[in-house]
């Protein structure tokens, strides 16, 4: 019975410890599991962090790689461009040429002949200024010549400022003009052949003593002059006439202001104003 006992008490002791072994080992796998729990958790910011670091990287090597053909694709726009203006540089340069050869090669017009201009109606005159009175700079204030208001039958074209019977008597002073002035230039002419013929006939002496030589080739030359002087009258008043036929007789050829009839009383084949002959930029 002692025995029973004694081996009662031994298992009880025995289980006790056994049980003190299991308590005391449950906080040691507590701690243990909370060890493991925690570096796991410490070990979760690491890996993302690690993972952040590795994308980073990746997206760095992308950008990095992208550089370089982007500059490449700039490099070969710029290229483009810089061939496009040189090309368009060398066709107008070659073009240039050609277009001033194209102008070279134009037939200049045909002037226009004295009788086509006047035959042409009256135009504004083409004069570099004019009025009645000369102006501070030296100019004229330009007009038209205003339309003709009529013809007579026998060719008279009378204007607003110049009456049919005032254009009448200029007509038959220029033609009674015209008639002498003719006359006039023959008798020079005459007068001078005849000095030639009797300067190759002998009759004059040449010496030193009587010097008529000399005083025939004066008297020679001046009717030659004076003769010239008065085809050249004629021409001026075939001109005047032609005026009052066309409608402008009258009017400065400078500036297209009438001519006080004064003036054309006095010189019927005058072409400008007092004003502007004295200026200078008139012809008569």
């Amino acid at each position: 019975m002692a025995a029973a006992k004694k081996s009662a008490r031994a298992k009880k002791a025995a289980s006790k410890k056994v049980a003190a072994k299991k308590t005391a080992a449950k906080p040691a796998r507590k701690a243990a599991a909370k060890k493991t729990a925690a570096k796991k958790t410490a070990a979760k910011p690491a890996k993302k962090a690690a993972a952040k670091k590795t994308a980073a990287k990746k997206v760095a090597a992308r950008k990095t790689a992208a550089k370089p053909v982007k500059k490449a694709a700039a490099k070969k726009t710029a290229a483009k461009k810089t061939a496009a203006k040189s090309a368009a540089a060398t066709k107008s340069a070659s073009s240039t040429p050609s277009k001033k050869k194209a102008a070279a090669t134009k037939v200049p017009a045909k002037p226009a002949t004295k009788s086509a201009a006047k035959k042409a109606a009256p135009k504004k005159p083409a004069a570099r200024t004019s009025a009645p009175g000369l102006l501070s700079n030296d100019t004229f204030e330009v007009q038209e010549i205003p339309a003709p208001r009529g013809t007579t039958k026998d060719g008279i074209t009378y204007t607003k400022d110049f009456d049919v019977k005032f254009l009448k008597a200029q007509r038959d002073e220029l033609e009674a003009r015209k008639a002498s002035e003719i006359k006039r230039a023959t008798r020079l002419e005459d007068e001078a052949e005849s000095l030639i013929e009797d300067g190759e006939m002998g009759d004059v002496q040449f010496d030193d003593e009587g010097g008529e030589g000399d005083t025939m080739v004066v008297q020679r030359d001046l009717d030659r002059v004076l003769s010239s002087q008065a085809r050249q009258t004629v021409l001026e008043i075939d001109e005047a006439l032609e005026r009052i036929k066309a409608g402008t007789y009258g009017y400065s050829e400078v500036s297209g202001q009438p001519i006080p009839r004064e003036r054309l009383e006095a010189l019927p084949e005058t072409t400008v104003l007092a004003a502007e002959k004295a200026s200078g930029v008139g012809r008569l």
